[in-house]
């Protein structure tokens, strides 16, 4: 008989996680096996089980975890690009590698992923939640390069989805322009920091939570903002009637859309990035002249060097807490209620 792992696995649909043994995976021609260091939690596992039966496409029992970093243990055949014993970072959204988005590293916008079957570990494919994470090649694997492990797992998304959000609207985020950041948890209190470190922007934060207005100020927030009936007049307030130059939601429900659109200002960038899936309205008159909208999903494999660069240089770090891989069940219903102020990380 195989080795043996302890994984958090979502195996049946309507109950939580549960921790549970299973092999340890065989890498195979061009697979990297990691020991896993560190395994950030997201909103997105908590939207994955809420989903009803007739909703799910990943096949179940699944391992959770898209957020990993780990030390290369075994190389399967033929691999190359990474040496047993290294520490990396898990680039996430896997895709097909050869098509046109993949050949510019937008492996997150693979034109072939679905059609092909491939999907993110965590998301589809077992994730980082285990003692060990089977990688299906050394590209997605980024090298820490010293960085801490407990900070490195959360940048990986938390970090890496805000990073390509605001690099998508830099142009319009110069001296005397305002960003506007509304959900000010695991994503937005990296892309507040984010801000305050790419650009020369004002930062407004917004909350419904006191606990995440507080870390808000705490991680660079200029303003910070109640997320209620009169937040987007607060916001125009602040900016003189004029408005924010890009908005950026992290949480994506019809309150925060709604915000996000009473909050722009002429040619603004509304970046919906939360997964609650609310439709904003787009049409002339509906929205002040030229605001763009856009729904980011992620980002590229370049943009994570990026990001890990940042938090290297001491620009970018997470507020995170920690936790044994058997106390994983109860902290999702913590992470659920609005329990963590940050980011949650499972050390398996």
């Amino acid at each position: 008989m195989g080795r043996t792992m302890k994984a958090v696995q979502y195996y049946e649909v309507g109950r939580g996680p549960h921790v549970v043994e299973i092999p340890v995976p065989e890498p195979g021609p061009g697979q990297v096996l990691l020991k896993v260091t560190a395994a950030g939690m997201c909103h997105s596992d908590i939207s994955v089980m809420s989903w009803p039966a007739e909703e799910m496409p990943y096949e179940l029992p699944m391992t959770l975890g898209h957020e990993g970093v780990g030390t290369v243990a075994a190389l399967g055949p033929g691999t190359v690009g990474v040496a047993e014993g290294e520490s990396v970072a898990v680039y996430g959204p896997w895709g097909c590698g050869v098509c046109w988005k993949c050949a510019q590293g937008k492996e997150n916008y693979c034109l072939r992923a679905a059609e092909l079957g491939i999907r993110p570990p965590g998301l589809g494919r077992p994730g980082a939640m285990a003692e060990y994470l089977l990688v299906d090649s050394a590209r997605h694997l980024v090298p820490l390069h010293g960085l801490d492990p407990v900070q490195a797992a959360p940048l990986t998304d938390a970090g890496l989805t805000p990073y390509h959000a605001i690099k998508t609207s830099i142009p319009k985020l110069v001296a005397g322009s305002t960003a506007v950041v509304i959900g000010a948890g695991g994503l937005g209190h990296l892309a507040i920091q984010m801000l305050r470190a790419m650009t020369p922007s004002r930062v407004i934060a917004m909350d419904i939570a006191d606990d995440k207005l507080s870390l808000a100020r705490e991680v660079g927030a200029h303003e910070v903002v109640r997320s209620d009936q009169d937040a987007a007049g607060q916001v125009k307030e602040l900016t003189d009637g004029l408005g924010a130059e890009v908005v950026l939601d992290f949480v994506g429900n019809e309150p925060t859309v709604a915000v996000a659109a009473r909050c722009a200002a002429v040619e603004a960038d509304i970046n919906i990035v939360g997964v609650a899936g609310a439709p904003l309205p787009v049409g002339f008159g509906l929205l002040p002249f030229e605001v763009s909208v856009s729904s980011p999903y992620w980002g590229s494999r370049s943009e994570l060097i990026e990001v890990l660069e940042l938090a290297r240089g001491g620009m970018v770090k997470a507020h995170v807490e920690t936790f044994g891989i058997e106390e994983t069940p109860e902290i999702y219903d913590r992470f659920r209620e609005g329990g963590i102020r940050g980011r949650a990380v499972i050390l398996p």
